[in-house]
């Protein structure tokens, strides 16, 4: 921790003992001046925030390459040397998406056209499918595509606005009427496509996207713990202890996530085909390393053998996984219905 100047006040400010060196005997407040430089408040809060000493780069080593010897650590009561779990889960998070939105910047997101990493099309001609005959070299036609339904408001079926959907549903039988649910989505997106274009919904979607994923991610945390709480033994291990397993292996996939981030935008920058070829391999290891750190921490964690714990944390993962993308599309859905 960085030092200030001293104060030659004696007093301590906060509980008015006398300070006879730097720290105050009663109540352990430093005695330095209270007026701190710019510098010192950035230093004070990096410090504070990570310990940023050895135990910062001891907990980045154990946290990427050895699974569970964190968790491990921390339960058995050997925490002095690395970054307490939430400290470094925060961290990590705030890292990773800083770079995510300084690295990816939304309007690069363009929709339509031939180079667009996101299409949404709708063809002229549903028949014009064939760009050439088999016979030929060249070809004949291409395939036409309208974006300018883009830029059209009431985009959203058949109704562009809510009172042609209200005036529908009431000519209707009732039979034949939208259901209580069906009506409260239909109703919510013709809303949102009378005020927005479809690429104006669509860059607020991704907008708002991209400023709740952290909070989505720690609301899923406490049900990743539960589905371990679950598997494994009550009376030998805690839902704490399966909270701080939980907590280790979402930094270790925000850490592998930021490395990611930044080995993609270094790789973009050259065409050499040594470099394309390394970006493969890169690109198979951090797709490939959480399915096998998963395993490795699980079995390490919890002392199974490894039939028991092949089956267990691969029966996890799936189920993680598929609840994960449960509330990643309630949550882009949400997201949808509800921007202005």
């Amino acid at each position: 921790m960085s030092k200030g100047v001293l104060r030659e006040d004696k007093t301590c400010l906060n509980c008015g003992n006398i300070v006879e060196e730097r720290f105050c005997p009663q109540c352990g407040q430093e005695n330095t001046e209270t007026r701190k430089s710019f510098h010192y408040l950035f230093t004070h809060f990096v410090e504070d925030l990570i310990h940023y000493d050895s135990s910062f780069w001891n907990t980045m080593k154990y946290l990427l390459f050895y699974p569970a010897r964190l968790t491990r650590e921390y339960l058995s009561g050997r925490r002095q040397r690395f970054v307490l779990p939430v400290k470094l889960y925060i961290f990590i998070s705030f890292v990773t998406f800083f770079l995510s939105g300084f690295v990816i910047d939304e309007k690069d997101l363009k929709l339509g056209g031939e180079n667009s990493p996101v299409k949404f099309t709708k063809s002229e001609n549903a028949a014009n499918l064939k760009l050439w005959d088999s016979s030929d070299s060249i070809p004949k036609t291409k395939n036409r595509y309208n974006y300018n339904w883009m830029d059209e408001y009431g985009w959203f079926g058949q109704y562009k606005t809510v009172k042609a959907l209200d005036s529908s549903q009431n000519l209707l039988p009732q039979k034949e009427k939208l259901s209580k649910i069906q009506y409260w989505y239909t109703k919510k997106m013709i809303t949102v496509a009378e005020h927005n274009t479809f690429r104006q919904a669509f860059n607020k979607s991704l907008l708002h996207f991209k400023q709740n994923l952290p909070k989505v991610l720690f609301l899923y945390l406490p049900i990743f713990a539960f589905w371990l709480w679950l598997f494994h033994g009550k009376k030998r291990w805690y839902y704490f202890d399966h909270g701080i397993f939980t907590l280790h292996y979402f930094s270790f996939l925000l850490l592998l996530t930021s490395l990611f981030i930044i080995s993609e935008w270094i790789f973009s920058y050259t065409d050499f085909i040594l470099f394309n070829i390394l970006q493969g391999l890169l690109r198979t290891a951090f797709f490939l390393w959480p399915v096998i750190y998963f395993y490795k921490a699980h079995k390490r964690l919890y002392g199974e053998n490894k039939f028991i714990s092949f089956i267990k944390s691969s029966t996890l993962f799936f189920i993680n996984f598929v609840f994960l993308w449960i509330v990643l599309v309630c949550y882009i859905l949400y997201t949808a219905m509800t921007i202005q």
